[in-house]
């Protein structure tokens, strides 16, 4: 088997610099590629600091042999995110894999969500994955519009807190339904163009969860850790290479040895009176699809 599956290919990671970003940019350039290292060096709750954690990682990488660079721009930022799609492309001649990773939490329940607090979650979550995609996305359009094959993947990363809800964190939660959503669409789009869009719910420990579920995320004395964030990454870099051109528009969930295709919202059996309904009638009809359907998952923390 080999375990060089990416090389040669250029890699880039949101937010690499700890967690599960870093384990990915590890991973990758263990299995032969050039990745750029994106991380801001902010805190917990995204106030930035003057820490490089990107460099660090970037020194590890070079240092064990292999080819990376460090990148500091806001995903968020238009032009930030532009620049760091095309710093891919100057420094190792092309792009072929991004991976949407960064964030951060602002965790309030929502009768106290305060305005700001939802504004810069969103921002970082939501408009940090569009607005690299969108860059990179015109990058391979290029490329495929030229006659130059694209063999490119971006995978995104959504959360359970996106999937099924998370009691206290209304804004994550939301921002990460909406890439689950996002990463749909851009998978129907993107196909055209020689590139697949998928999506991870990882559940691993970084300083976000180790925040809201400490008890969940300790480490063990002893034993395979569950949580290690190193567990994650098998399944973005084998995403990552040539191996996966055939899947598109999934969500995976991944936790531990675990691997699982989450399974979306699907049409339901409808009941259809071929006509308009009385508001009175509606009770018994909406009564009896709950009582047909699978019952939902349950909330995190509900």
């Amino acid at each position: 088997m080999d375990n060089r599956i990416c090389a040669g290919r250029t890699v880039i990671v949101t937010g690499a610099g700890r967690g599960i970003g870093r384990a990915h940019v590890l991973a990758f350039a263990a299995a032969g590629a050039h990745v750029v290292v994106n991380d801001l060096g902010a805190t917990l709750a995204g106030v930035l600091t003057e820490e490089s954690p990107a460099a660090q990682v970037v020194a590890e990488i070079t240092e064990a042999g292999g080819r990376a660079v460090a990148n500091g721009d806001d995903i968020a930022d238009w032009d930030g995110a532009r620049r760091l799609i095309r710093q891919a492309i100057d420094t190792f001649g092309g792009l072929d894999v991004l991976v949407n990773n960064a964030g951060f939490v602002r965790d309030r329940m929502l009768v106290n969500l305060a305005e700001d607090e939802w504004d810069a979650v969103v921002r970082v979550h939501l408009k940090g994955h569009f607005a690299t995609m969108r860059h990179a996305a015109e990058y391979w359009r290029g490329e495929s519009k030229a006659g130059r094959p694209v063999d490119a993947r971006i995978i995104n990363t959504s959360s359970g807190a996106g999937l099924q809800g998370s009691v206290g964190q209304g804004n994550y939660g939301a921002a990460k339904a909406g890439i689950a959503g996002l990463t749909l669409t851009a998978a129907a789009e993107f196909a055209r163009y020689g590139v697949t869009v998928n999506a991870i719910a990882p559940a691993a420990r970084t300083r976000m969860t180790e925040t809201v579920f400490a008890d969940t995320m300790a480490e063990p004395e002893s034993g395979f850790d569950t949580m290690a964030p190193e567990n994650i990454s098998p399944l973005v870099v084998w995403l990552g290479s040539a191996d996966s051109a055939g899947v598109t528009g999934r969500m995976f969930e991944v936790e531990g040895g675990k691997i699982a295709l989450a399974d979306g919202w699907r049409h339901g059996a409808p009941v259809d009176r071929g006509a308009r309904w009385a508001p009175a009638e509606v009770g018994p009809v909406v009564a009896d699809l709950i009582a047909k359907a699978v019952p939902p998952e349950p909330v995190y923390g509900a």
